[in-house]
């Protein structure tokens, strides 16, 4: 699929989004026609440019997250109210010592991160000094559904506006002891998807980009694409994050193991070095095949069964594959917050 550039007209809209479902029916999906689609766009992209931003972070190198993100993120943002706050992706800004944002215009303005949340995936900062770029509209992402046209939105002016659609909603598990129920996939990709806005046909945003993946319309099944975490995820949130720099009341287990499903079955990738299954004696290579006596096949699976079990520092019983012996394995799960080091920051 091209990466094309949307210029801000909807005539210029419709035909780089009849391109797309052109490209997109030749896989076997089924859409309304392109005439229908593109009558569905109802704002052009310069009302929006403005707000999306670069984010810049740096991260020292003793965070427990900069092996694996580094040190220097560079990603986008949105700003989404008056006073400067901008939402973006949470691992931009994750364990951040100093954070500054971009505007379109050049202008690099210091902030200052506000909030992280890991169920969700969303980070918060805030500019040191007034804007006085018009914030963007929050619109309904559980609204939002397969053939709808949506524009993806980076840092980088127009050349980093694509169009494109909603080729799926299902759930979202990643490796990070992280998932999401009700994911947005999108197609085709767009390259710089950390932080990326997601704007409906009505111009009102409704996601933030996370990832580009691989089976954007369904598993097993190679489509390139980028999957958005849901704005309708952040506003039950938005007020615990804004006073206490993440949401209120118990958080989930975590336990520290990198979780990766292959064939049906789910592998230890990794382990956080002095996290919970470390201690527990769980070793990068080993195979879980089940949770307290009960097989699992898939990370989401995997991940309902242990959050089902209660809040963090709940004690799951892993079912573990050493070598050739299964062994089982209780590990006493943690706060991942505790883990992290966010002094820095919120």
């Amino acid at each position: 699929m091209p990466n094309v550039a949307f210029h801000g007209s909807h005539d210029r809209f419709a035909r780089v989004l009849r391109k797309a479902l052109g490209a997109l029916v030749g896989i076997g999906l089924v859409f309304t026609s392109a005439q229908t689609v593109s009558a569905q766009a109802g704002f052009t992209v310069d009302g929006v440019l403005d707000a999306v931003v670069q984010v810049i972070s740096k991260v020292p190198a003793e965070a427990r997250t900069a092996r694996s993100l580094g040190t220097n993120r560079d990603g986008s943002g949105v700003i989404i109210d008056s006073n400067g706050l901008v939402l973006t992706i949470g691992y931009a800004i994750l364990e951040a010592e100093s954070t500054e944002i971009v505007l379109s215009n050049g202008e690099k303005v210091s902030a200052r991160a506000v909030a992280y949340d890991h169920a969700s995936g969303f980070g918060l900062l805030r500019a040191n000094k007034k804007l006085t770029v018009k914030p963007v509209e929050l619109g309904s992402s559980d609204k939002l559904s397969v053939r709808d046209p949506i524009l993806m939105v980076s840092h980088g002016g127009r050349k980093a506006a694509l169009p494109g659609l909603v080729v799926s909603r299902r759930p979202f598990a990643g490796t990070w002891e992280y998932m999401l129920e009700n994911a947005i996939y999108t197609a085709p990709p767009h390259p710089a998807f950390g932080g990326a806005a997601l704007f409906s046909a009505k111009g009102k945003l409704v996601g933030i980009g996370s990832l580009i993946v691989g089976d954007a319309v369904e598993p097993g099944h190679a489509t390139p694409g980028n999957m958005f975490i849901p704005i309708d995820q952040l506003k039950p949130i938005l007020g615990d994050l804004l006073e206490k720099g993440r949401a209120a009341g118990p958080h989930r287990p975590w336990l520290g193991l990198y979780p990766q499903e292959i064939l049906g079955r789910i592998f230890v990738s990794r382990i956080a070095n002095g996290g919970p299954a470390q201690t527990a004696g769980v070793k990068q290579g080993d195979l879980v095949v089940g949770i307290g006596g009960t097989p699992v096949t898939s990370l989401i699976e995997y991940y309902r069964r242990i959050w089902k079990l209660g809040n963090a520092g709940v004690s799951v019983p892993l079912d573990i594959l050493q070598g050739a012996k299964v062994r089982s394995i209780s590990v006493k799960s943690s706060d991942r917050y505790k883990w992290l080091k966010l002094e820095h920051s919120y």
